[in-house]
């Protein structure tokens, strides 16, 4: 029987293959065991929970309650945990689901913001400030658009 240059580049393969899969695995069982067992002696340091200053919330309030379609609304506020020049941004429900609007602002010295928006559709408008990359949303603002 005849072996091909074809055959034997395989076989080395898969063998280089193997020897790599059990090294790696091998490496892997000995990671695990370097790790020191807790003893009684050994205590955990407990974690901080977080204070009620830490927690961040934002304000919100806009300058009108009632606007005619096409008007602005101007929604200011302030925030709390949340550090200046973070992004916020201003959303409005609809069909159940909070939607962005144009509408965005940075935190300000002050701990400040200023968000405005063109109300166009008749109706009720609930809307929120959001920071942007965190769960952290104001109270709704209801303005009734005419």
């Amino acid at each position: 029987m005849h072996t091909t240059q074809r055959q034997i580049s395989r076989a080395l393969a898969a063998g280089a293959l193997s020897v790599a899969l059990l090294s790696a695995g091998s490496a892997g069982a000995f990671a695990t065991e370097a790790k020191p067992t807790p003893s009684p002696t050994m205590s955990a340091k407990p974690k901080p929970s977080p204070s009620p200053t830490t927690t961040a919330s934002i304000s919100a309030r806009a300058n009108t309650t009632s606007v005619k379609t096409g008007d602005s609304v101007t929604v200011t506020g302030r925030t709390s945990g949340l550090k200046v020049g973070w992004p916020l941004v201003l959303q409005h429900q609809k069909g159940g689901k909070w939607v962005p609007l144009k509408a965005t602002a940075k935190v300000k010295n002050g701990s400040s913001y200023s968000l405005t928006t063109t109300l166009s559709n008749p109706g009720t408008e609930h809307l929120r400030v959001a920071a942007v990359g965190k769960k952290v949303y104001s109270p709704t603002v209801t303005v009734k658009v005419s």
